[in-house]
């Protein structure tokens, strides 16, 4: 039975909060126990001030302040607990939902049009990771004891409960204008720093092209733009933070004071001690502590709602349903069924109605003008875009019915654009599985015609080749990427453009695996412009504006495409002509 870790969205996230709800307990207990305790100075003035003062007793003075010392160390260790115990909700949240965004990075492109570099998941399980692991989250727990302080205050009396009372309030409405106008420059400075990063990111990876041609000082022009944005977006919002953060510090000390005025009033009146006095001013600060806190970290606040809102529609889209029965290693054919295929998150079909069957041992070329859908053809053979209508098959069961790690595992595709990764050949040709037995990376590198070329490295297959494989040649990405394609024997190997960087040796080298994936009973499809890489195979489907224009053996189409322009029809010569495969 196959297994998957995804799960519907809600399911999930509610899950994932109903996993940590222990921790959520213990932090509220611990919240608890830490609010009883700042009640420690409080009351420590006003047994000062009601019992030691006119008592003139010092060993009363000294017990109570042995009692307060130990109540405060109490106080502090709890509060160093319950910070620790944030710290571990953010980082079970991250470990949670790290497999769903890394995931997301993978399939995300396959699935929906995407903007900005396409790391904003990351950022966004940052944002609530770092909010959930800081002060902010301690606001939310200390809001219902508010209405414990302000009862106590009611009980110092009356009018000093009413002066913490009206402070309340006007704070909490401070903390509600917070929230209104902190929402959108916090989705704007979203948007604008995704804006930022991608052309940092542009810049940095097509650095040699802009120093060579001398047009850095343009982009350097667009940079300070964007720049800019950025900086008046974020001195907006923190304008709008930092004035109502300072509002509610200025507002708190002002009702601190108040409440010594009214006190002190009482006290005159001889409606209260000297010691409610003082001890309510303590109380009334540690009462309106929370919304103060809650204003300070509302910056942090908007950006981590606004980052759980992106993931909970992120958790959406990669929502899928798991197979429940494992299918066998396709072994006999590949069918395309009146297949429909566009881009993710449109509906204008690039490849209309492709309907063709290869039996195993089989292997196609696929020709046709440029934009006549080859490399989405390619895209929906092996499951990357979602056909809008139509199916493909493996053995009959279309490419849903596989989970799609074991599907992987079944093929071999390389792209026009071949992307290496940071690490080893071995790494890359092994698809980076940890437990790939040397046998099978020097199988695939021989498959690909590239062994010797590897060994003639001074790492060998253990030479480290830089980020996107940068210390190799064009033409050495593109045939370790051929190996990394034949890793493992699948049975659907799909090439688009593969010998687009390679010399005669290299093209040599590539027929001979396209023989060898027949020979082996596998299904090869060859996206080609180049002549020479039709060598080794056996039929040929022709592409024009998306439309498959003829489907056969190799010889019979191109003989049919070369015929006068009487008996062939005009679509089909001139996708054979663009391709110039008759030189």
């Amino acid at each position: 039975m196959s297994q998957s870790n995804i799960k519907p969205p809600q399911v999930f996230l509610v899950a994932v909060l109903s996993s940590l709800k222990r921790a959520f307990i213990g932090i509220g207990l611990t919240s608890a126990v830490v609010n009883v305790l700042a009640l420690t100075g409080s009351f420590f003035m006003l047994q000062v001030y009601d019992r030691v003062i006119p008592g003139h007793s010092l060993p009363t003075l000294v017990g109570l302040g042995i009692i307060a010392a130990t109540l405060y160390v109490f106080q502090g260790v709890l509060e160093f607990i319950r910070s620790m115990l944030l710290v571990r909700v953010g980082i079970s949240v991250d470990e949670r939902l790290g497999a769903t965004v890394y995931e997301s990075l993978i399939l995300l492109a396959s699935r929906m049009q995407t903007t900005g570099d396409g790391l904003q998941s990351v950022r966004d399980l940052d944002s609530v990771r770092g909010f959930l692991s800081g002060p902010g989250p301690t606001a939310l727990f200390d809001f219902p004891w508010m209405p414990f302080y302000l009862g106590l205050c009611f009980l110092f009396h009356p009018w000093i409960g009413v002066t913490a009372l009206a402070g309340a309030i006007l704070l909490v409405g401070l903390t509600v204008i917070a929230e209104r106008k902190s929402r959108q420059p916090a989705k704007d400075a979203a948007k604008i720093a995704s804006e930022r990063i991608v052309l940092a990111e542009a810049t940095r990876r097509n650095s040699e092209a802009v120093l060579a041609m001398g047009f850095g000082h343009l982009l350097a022009q667009r940079w300070n733009d964007i720049n800019k944005r950025y900086l008046d977006n974020h001195l907006k919002s923190s304008r709008v933070t930092g004035s109502l953060a300072t509002t509610s510090k200025i507002f708190r000390m002002v009702l601190q004071s108040a409440v010594l005025a009214v006190g002190a009033t009482l006290v005159i009146r001889q409606e209260a001690t000297g010691g409610i006095m003082i001890a309510s001013s303590i109380l009334v600060s540690r009462a309106l502590a929370p919304v103060e806190l809650a204003i300070g970290q509302w910056k942090g606040f908007s950006a981590a709602r606004d980052s759980w809102a992106r993931l909970v529609k992120l958790s959406d889209l990669m929502s899928t349903s798991a197979p429940e029965v494992s299918l066998p290693t396709p072994s006999k054919s590949l069918k395309a069924e009146n297949l429909y295929v566009a881009a993710p998150g449109t509906k204008n079909a690039i490849v209309r109605g492709v309907s063709f069957e290869l039996k195993a041992g089989e292997a196609v070329g696929v020709i046709g003008p440029s934009a006549s859908g080859k490399s989405s053809l390619a895209r929906g053979l092996v499951g990357l875009w979602q056909p809008l209508a139509g199916a493909v098959r493996l053995d009959g069961a279309s490419l849903a019915q596989w989970e799609p790690r074991d599907l992987g595992t079944h093929v071999g595709y390389l792209p026009q654009d071949v992307s290496l990764f940071a690490g080893s050949i071995a790494e890359n040709i092994a698809r980076f599985d940890p437990d790939a037995p040397s046998d099978k990376i020097i199988a695939a590198a021989k498959a690909a015609g590239v062994y010797d070329m590897i060994v003639q490295f001074p790492g060998g297959f253990d030479t480290k080749i830089g980020e996107q494989g940068s210390e190799l040649s064009g033409g050495q990405r593109q045939r370790i990427g051929l190996a990394r394609a034949l890793y493992g024997e699948p049975f659907l190997v799909v090439l688009d453009e593969p010998n687009s960087n390679l010399d005669s040796d290299g093209e040599i080298a590539l027929s001979r695996a396209i023989a060898g994936v027949r020979a082996r009973g596998a299904v090869a499809i060859v996206i080609a412009h180049r002549p020479s890489a039709l060598a080794a195979v056996d039929k040929v489907l022709v592409l024009a504006n998306g439309q498959m224009q003829a489907f056969g053996p190799k010889e019979e189409v191109l003989k049919q495409a070369t015929q006068p322009a009487t008996q062939a029809p005009p679509s089909l010569r001139l996708a054979v002509a663009n391709e110039d495969t008759t030189q």
